[in-house]
């Protein structure tokens, strides 16, 4: 049986952690789950350590000290799941607003039709977003239209956060090398994937903005992204992309 490991970074998600971790082991997908947390101070990891004492065989937690940014907690949960021999390793947001049942579907995208990367996608055919106000959806699918403009990257939602990789893929890709931390970072391991020629899959969701916690996105991630893209791709051309 393939082994499959659901990464879920957090920082004060007190409030849904405990119902994400439900959601997942109900699917019927044995996944494992990896916590990533930042040293949430609202008593997140307590709140999943206490659940690991029970769920030690699927259920495990890495604790960083103080927040460290999105994409460094998944190289870090990619290097631990490389380490532990994982066949498929899945980003997911630990709010609700990727669909737990979802992972059935891009599981499937890699173990039944073959894919290297899967994305659950709000911008392809039957992707949707749900609860965003105007301005939001307007920055997310501009910041989507922008770097397909800019990366030539055939993937319609390339700032997703919620993935599928093959082990192989993670292999590949030189993760040290990886720098940016937020939308840039997931547009950076996409066009990591697409430029070694890996088969990448879009598969449509319904993207939920969270109902309980707080968005954790700045200005900062937004300048990330915007300047981050342009560089990723002056160094493609000039064959200094890792």
């Amino acid at each position: 049986m393939t082994k499959s490991l659901v990464i879920i970074p957090t920082y004060n998600e007190k409030e849904n952690i405990s119902k994400i971790i439900d959601a997942v082991f109900s699917l019927t997908v044995p996944f494992h789950i990896l916590i990533v947390d930042d040293g949430s101070p609202d008593g997140t990891a307590e709140i999943v350590k206490k659940r690991a004492k029970v769920d030690s065989h699927r259920l495990f937690i890495l604790e960083r000290k103080g927040k460290q940014g999105l994409g460094t907690a998944y190289i870090a949960g990619f290097r631990w799941g490389l380490q532990h021999n994982y066949d498929y390793l899945f980003e997911m947001d630990a709010d609700f607003s990727h669909n737990p049942a979802d992972l059935i579907r891009l599981h499937t995208a890699l173990d039944s039709e073959g894919y290297d990367v899967v994305v659950g996608s709000r911008y392809c055919k039957g992707g949707k977003v749900k609860n965003w106000p105007w301005d939001r959806i307007l920055l997310s699918y501009g910041a989507s239209l922008y770097t397909r403009m800019i990366t030539l990257m055939p993937v319609k939602d390339p700032t997703a956060g919620f993935i599928g990789y093959r082990n192989r893929v993670l292999t590949a890709i030189p993760l040290h090398k990886i720098k940016f931390v937020g939308y840039a970072f997931q547009i950076e391991m996409k066009f990591s994937a697409y430029t070694r020629n890996f088969r990448i899959k879009e598969v449509p969701i319904t993207f939920v903005d969270r109902i309980e916690g707080v968005s954790k996105l700045s200005s900062g991630i937004i300048h990330e992204a915007v300047f981050g893209v342009l560089k990723m791709r002056w160094k493609s051309i000039l064959s200094q992309y890792p």
